[in-house]
């Protein structure tokens, strides 16, 4: 009985999950929720419309360790005071996780690689 729990995760797979993650209504949702299956649910059937079959525990579990290497990583850069060691979707992360105020259309990822591969997450809202 292989349920894909340890099913590694591509670099598509990720960029998808980090594309939803870094929707406004997400991002909304996610602050300061502790009972979070919903959310992870809808990100789950968000990630299948894309053609990306992972359950709401593969998302949440996947989130939670992207977050965690990238705060493990502030913590030892700022220790260090250089960057000696970069994770894969750094910037992406970043953008979400500092997220700074902005007006109602404007996200301040735009510029980043998190519009690319899979269509933009305002597709999905119109």
């Amino acid at each position: 009985n292989d349920t894909g729990a340890g099913k590694h995760w591509s670099d598509n797979e990720v960029r998808a999950l980090i594309n939803i993650w870094s929707d406004e209504k997400i991002q909304q949702m996610l602050e300061g929720a502790t009972r979070n299956k919903e959310i992870f649910e809808e990100i789950a059937r968000r990630l299948m419309k894309r053609g990306i079959d992972r359950d709401w525990k593969q998302c949440r579990t996947k989130y939670k360790n992207l977050k965690y290497e990238y705060r493990a990583l502030q913590k030892e850069n700022e220790h260090l005071g250089n960057p000696r060691r970069k994770m894969r979707f750094y910037d992406e992360v970043d953008c979400i996780l500092r997220r700074q105020p902005l007006g109602p259309t404007s996200w301040g990822c735009e510029s980043s690689s998190l519009l690319s591969g899979t269509k933009n997450f305002r597709d999905e809202t119109k």
